[in-house]
Order: C-alpha cells, then sequence, then structure tokens
C-alpha cells in the first residue's frame, strides 16, 4: 500500500482533519511500518484486567490481527484500518492512551515533504527560522541534535499546531553555537509531520553559515562629492555585533536619470545623475545569500 501522495493532500483536507487530525504531535505514539508488528502497553502500575479501546470503542472481537496479552496489547500486520487512538481502562478511568501511526516509506514523497523545509538564519546569533510551506499537515515538529535524529528520549521536540498566514508552519530554533568560532560540525534538524495518522520524517544536515541571510540594511545619507554620490549604509539592526567582527558587503542598484536603465555597483560611490537607489546586504566572510533589496529611495540633488 503506498502512502498518500503530497501533492493530493490538499484535495483530502476536509475528510482527513475532520476524521482523524491530531492538533498537535500527540502525548503518547507508536510509529511502526506497514505489515509490522506492535505492542500496545497499557501504563499503569496496578495489576488486574484491563479493557482496551480502538478510537473510543471497546475491543470485544480479537478474530482479526488484534490480540490482548493481560493488559498489553498486540497488533500484527499493521494497516490502516488499524491506525487509531488506543486506551486502556478499568471500568470508567481510563489508565493510558496511545496513538498508533503508520511511517511514511516512499522516497518520492519523502524527498518532497524534505523540499517543503528551508530554514534561515538572519545572524550569527543563537536562534534561527525554519519554515514547512505545506497546509496541509495537521502536527508538525522540529528538534535539533543527535537524540533528534536518532529518535532518543532526551529530544527536545518544538510542537506546532498553529499555520501561519500563508498556510504553513514556522518555527524558532535555538542552537548553541558560538558565533565567534569557525564551525566544525554540521547542525542536525529532524523534522516529523503528521497527515491523516501518517508519520513524515527528514534529517537536515547543514552549517549554520550556510543558512545566513541578513535583513534587508539601512540607507543613510547620500553624500555629494566631486564626480559621485557617497551612499552611506547601515547593518540592520537584527544583524550580529561587533560589526567590524561580522562585516558586511552591499550591493547599489540605481537608476540612471538620462536613459533609466538600472545598473549596480558594489562600491558605496555611485554616479551623482541618478533617480533613485536600493541596497541589498551579504556577509562578506561567506558569502552568504544576499539580503532582500531595501524599498526604492529617490535620489534629489
Amino acid at each position: 500500500m503506498m502512502t498518500l501522495s503530497l501533492w493530493k493532500f490538499g484535495l483530502l483536507l476536509i475528510s482527513l482533519i475532520g476524521a482523524n487530525g491530531l492538533m498537535p504531535f500527540p502525548e503518547n505514539f507508536v510509529v511502526a511500518k506497514l505489515n509490522d508488528a506492535v505492542t500496545l502497553t497499557c501504563r499503569t502500575n496496578i495489576d488486574g484486567a484491563v479493557t482496551w479501546k480502538f478510537d473510543g470503542e471497546v475491543l470485544v472481537d480479537f478474530k482479526y490481527n488484534i490480540k490482548q496479552d493481560g493488559q498489553n496489547l498486540h497488533v500484527t500486520d499493521v494497516d490502516t484500518p488499524w491506525l487509531g487512538e488506543y486506551s486502556c481502562w478499568r471500568g470508567g478511568e481510563m489508565l493510558s492512551l496511545t496513538h498508533l501511526l503508520l511511517e511514511a516509506e516512499d522516497e518520492e514523497e519523502l524527498a518532497q515533504f524534505d523540499s517543503l523545509i528551508t530554514c534561515l538564519a538572519k545572524s550569527y546569533h543563537c536562534n534561527f527560522s525554519c519554515t514547512l510551506k505545506e497546509s496541509a499537515f495537521t502536527a508538525v515538529r522540529v528538534g535539533l541534535g543527535h537524540d533528534c535524529t536518532d529518535g532518543g528520549k532526551l529530544c527536545h521536540w518544538i510542537n506546532s499546531s498553529d499555520q501561519n498566514q500563508d498556510g504553513g508552519f514556522q518555527f524558532e530554533v535555538s542552537h548553541s553555537l558560538s558565533p565567534y568560532a569557525e564551525e566544525s560540525t554540521k547542525l542536525e534538524l529532524t523534522a516529523e509531520a503528521i497527515v491523516d495518522l501518517y508519520v513524515f520524517r527528514t534529517t537536515r544536515r547543514f552549517y549554520l553559515r550556510d543558512i545566513v541571510q541578513p535583513d534587508s540594511p539601512q540607507i543613510g545619507t547620500c553624500q555629494e562629492l566631486e564626480q559621485d554620490l557617497n551612499v552611506t549604509i547601515e547593518p540592520p539592526s537584527s544583524w550580529s555585533m561587533p560589526h567590524s567582527f561580522f562585516g558586511l558587503e552591499h550591493e547599489i542598484e540605481y537608476v540612471l536619470k538620462d536613459d533609466g536603465k538600472p545598473a549596480r555597483s558594489l562600491s558605496s560611490l555611485v554616479p551623482k545623475s541618478i533617480s533613485k537607489l536600493r541596497v541589498r546586504s551579504r556577509d562578506s566572510l561567506v558569502l552568504s545569500t544576499w539580503s532582500e533589496w531595501t524599498p526604492w529611495k529617490n535620489v534629489t540633488n
């Protein structure tokens, strides 16, 4: 059985979220591969008989691939009909709750999922942001480090069930890298997402310097010289300090008055005969991604 194509998610949202949408990640869950066997444990310290329920209905018929063994529940040959919420009860008291989910394994769909994730750092400070550009997922989380990559219990997951205005999910991720030391080890970011009880998982490895993109700089004064204009450009307020250590290079785009043609300069000096200009910046040492352009500024002289 193939997992659902990501590009079909939007068409299925109404039925999926209405039926099985998990928001956010459940506190306790088991992820199985298709046709695997799993054991669900009733988390209680009290001995005695328990009753298992599946999606709120008592499991009274074990003819299929579900078998109760004491307080445990064995699910063999896991498939979509057996995905969902399992709870164990004693009388009217629920003792524990576990969701059985299915691992997405199709390589093409996992590659598509990975392509939806972008990470960006505005500076070399202790955090960066990641965005998942997809509205079909009902729960998304990210985690940084080996514990998250290996699925360890010590992973500090950042959960999100809130979508941004573009329909995706955004996360602020903290790291412990020194901004003054040369990076020798890549960051490892693991992302997991749920859609209709399928779990998609991917791990990204990158240097912080690879995702740095400064905010747009600030245009100061345009000082008139004998032949040129000297443009003063200030780093964005979000950029790392001291600026003497974290240097930026700037590119100026300007429009000539006489013919209206645009031109660019990596120097702070531009011709006098221009009508407007705008500026962008990037890290001068690692040649990071350019910032967005500033708005056009009219020049009068």
